[in-house]
């Protein structure tokens, strides 16, 4: 440790104290250079991380803007919010590090330069003056003369008190400098330390950081060695792509067939006929999808569904004109006229369309019976309003989802996979052999798992159910002593359980005490109102009492009571009695069936079910009236429709060529069903203000002469234009 001045040698005030004190003050001085030089070059040190700082977030700034530019590729943009988030933390790391150099170098120098330095000053110049005074006083003291003691006693009592007051200012000064040594030192080393300290702090901070990013980073360099690979690849990929269609379109054909990765079948540039200017033909882009013809004028306008459903469409060649390469598309509604650029073109759209309607068909036996599109709040007693379209759960958790329907409805057994379409039940696979054994007029099995179902199936098994059906099969079990059999009871034991159940109907409640020929009148007769007000379990309860699913009832003309679900209008009710055996062709005493019934009242649902289930409709009754005729005089275009998609069903299915493949059996079937789900579950998409649409798209529709008509001898007259065009 340096020496400090010693106090006895200040008293003294000896030349080597002289000497040491302008050591000393040398020292001071070129200590207070140094401070005030490493404070400046701090300042500027600071200055420059704070740029460094700003510029550092600015490239930030660009790398999180970059960041979403890439936002659909998520490896890029996990990549650089990874990055940009830790780059972030690390600038934090920076502007703390940039305040602590602050504090520890500027703050804490200049504390030290302020407190003693200035204090320091003021008292080395008292010092330096006292000093002078002291010497003026020692110079006079020694000049006065002997002889006169007064002067000589004056200028001895100032000398005294000069050297008291110099020896004071001389202690105070020496204090205040060995006091200056002593705190410098503390003051510099701690200034030091704490920016040292800081360096430190912010290192392993980052240290930390990279730490924990490690695993993200051996993360993304295996993703950046795939894509890089990947990349490869795609570039290989691309590059013989590329050759094949630069080689394919030498030949100057256009390319017709969809780009990798689209879900059209086919795609390309058509001519378009004006339906309003016969003459004019329009270039269009189109394409097909989801089995819908849809079509661009250019790339600036949205696409316009030209036809909503290709089934209901029939597509032919049109020779008859003078342009060449034509063809034209039919639908109930309209016919529009397209020419292709090449005959090839033209046979490869025609294979398209013809294609895309057989894989509709295809793809609809497979999926639209066991996930029906929506299935509407299920309502004891008719059929329940639409409601807002829910998801497509499986026919089997659908069915489970009926009253008892989680176990079987003869045993007990726990989840089961059979069900009997026409008794509303579920059943297990060992119950379900027996009922097979018991017939179909009894009970009709199928799987939930294997076998197609339609919605109104599906919607029997939820409002009937186990429970249901059980209260009316097993309502007398304990007045006859018997047990009902559980899952491990033996075959045999179950076998005689249903046989006696639903055979025999032993346990069925009677509901009155006349003779057998009068229960089953009481019972007909409860079964026809029950089919009237479509209430499914009092039918099933007079079903289960005895009453003939074909018995007429004399005092209401001769309806059956199928012939009443169609005057009711529950095709839940209609649905029923077909799966329990109603004759769909019978008469009543004016030679009316259920499909002049339910075109007389107008019901859409019933119509299709009705035509499904070979109602035959050219029956007429006693006016002569087949059921197109009393649509067209009630004036139910909806109906109107259907009923002439029907005749031209058998009439296409007569002729020949293109008419002959499209117009057969099964996909006029499939269209009716079609209508059935729309008039059962959306029927606002029946009504005639769907068929006329806003905008550019009902401008198309009136060019192509559509004219979305608002009463049924329009639809009619749109329908005869059809037939003729067949013809």
């Amino acid at each position: 440790m340096d020496t400090l001045l010693d106090f006895e040698e200040c008293v003294k005030d000896s030349p080597e104290f002289r000497l040491k004190l302008e050591l000393f003050e040398a020292d001071v001085s070129a200590l207070e250079t140094k401070l005030d030089k490493v404070m400046k070059l701090c300042s500027k040190m600071v200055e420059a991380g704070q740029a460094y700082s700003a510029a550092n977030q600015l490239f930030l700034t660009g790398l999180a803007e970059l960041s979403t530019y890439n936002k659909k590729d998520g490896v890029i943009t996990n990549c650089l919010n990874q990055f940009n988030q830790g780059l972030q933390e690390m600038v934090s790391f920076h502007t703390m590090l940039f305040d602590q150099t602050q504090r520890a170098i500027s703050q804490q120098l200049s504390n030290l330069c302020t407190q003693f330095l200035p204090q320091l000053l003021e008292t080395r110049r008292e010092f330096v003056r006292i000093g002078d005074d002291l010497e003026t006083a020692a110079v006079k003291n020694a000049q006065v003369s002997r002889h006169k003691p007064g002067d000589a006693e004056r200028a001895s009592h100032l000398l005294l008190a000069t050297r008291k007051c110099y020896q004071h200012f001389a202690l105070d000064y020496c204090l205040q400098l060995n006091t200056f040594k002593t705190q410098q030192r503390i003051d510099i080393l701690n200034s030091v330390f704490s920016f040292v300290h800081a360096q430190f702090t912010f290192f392993h901070q980052g240290f930390d950081l990279l730490r924990d990013l490690e695993p993200t980073m051996k993360t993304m360099a295996t993703q950046l060695s795939q894509l890089s690979s990947d990349c490869a690849v795609k570039r290989k990929d691309l590059e013989n792509r590329h050759l094949l269609v630069q080689q394919r379109d030498a030949s100057g054909e256009p390319m017709v067939s969809p780009c990798p990765g689209s879900d059209d079948i086919i795609q390309g540039y058509l001519f378009k006929r004006s339906r309003r200017k016969s003459k004019t033909w329009k270039r269009c882009w189109f394409f097909i999808r989801d089995n819908q013809l849809i079509y661009r004028k250019s790339h600036k306008e949205e696409a316009v569904v030209l036809f909503e459903d290709l089934r209901l469409c029939a597509v032919k060649s049109l020779e008859h004109i003078d342009r060449r390469f034509c063809f034209e598309l039919l639908s109930v509604q309209k016919c529009c006229a397209l020419q292709a650029d090449s005959e090839q073109l033209k046979q490869a759209w025609l294979s398209a369309l013809q294609g895309s309607i057989d894989l509709a068909y295809r793809e609809r036996a497979d999926v639209h019976i066991t996930q029906p599109k929506e299935l509407p709040p299920l309502l004891c007693g008719g059929d329940a309003s639409p409601g807002p379209p829910a998801q497509r759960p499986p026919a089997l958790s659908m069915a489970l989802s009926g009253p008892g329907n989680l176990r079987c409805c003869d045993c007990g057994e726990e989840d089961p996979r059979w069900a009997s379409i026409n008794l509303g039940i579920t059943m297990c696979i060992e119950c379900s052999g027996i009922h097979r054994s018991l017939g179909v007029h009894l009970s009709k099995v199928r799987s939930l798992t294997l076998d197609s179902w339609e919605a109104e199936q599906l919607k029997l098994l939820c409002v009937l159910g186990n429970d249901v059906m059980n209260r009316i099969y097993e309502a007398r079990c304990s007045e006859e002593g018997r047990i009902k059999p559980s899952a491990n009871s033996p075959r045999t034991e179950k076998e005689t359980w249903i046989k006696e159940k639903y055979v025999e109907k032993r346990f069925v409640q009677s509901s009155s005490s006349a003779g057998a020929h009068g229960g089953k009148g009481e019972a007909g007769l409860r079964l026809y109102r029950a089919a009237l007000a479509g209430d499914l379990i009092a039918m099933a309860a007079a079903l289960a009492q005895g009453a003939e699913v074909n018995g007429s009832i004399a005092e209401k003309g001769g309806h059956t009571a199928l012939i009443g679900t169609a005057v009711g209008g529950s095709l839940l009710a209609c649905e029923f009695l077909l799966l329990n055996g109603a004759n769909v062709n019978h008469r009543d005493q004016r030679g009316q069936g259920a499909l002049h019934a339910a075109a007389t009242a107008g019901h859409t649902g019933q119509v299709c079910l009705l035509l499904k289930r070979g109602a035959n409709q050219y029956a007429v009754d006693e006016r002569g009236q087949d059921p197109l005729a009393i649509a067209v005089e009630t004036a139910h275009a909806d109906i109107v429709t259907l009923l002439r998609m029907a005749r031209m069903n058998e009439e296409m299915r007569d002729s020949e060529g293109v008419f002959g493949a499209v117009g057969d059996d099964q996909t006029f079937q499939d269209i009716f069903r079609d209508f059935s789900d729309m008039a059962s579950h959306d029927p606002e998409r029946l009504s005639r203000r769907q068929f006329s649409r806003g905008g550019e798209e009902e401008e198309e529709e009136e060019e192509e002469g559509v004219e979305g008509g608002a009463g049924g001898g329009e639809m009619v007259n749109s329908q005869h234009s059809v037939e003729k065009r067949t013809e």
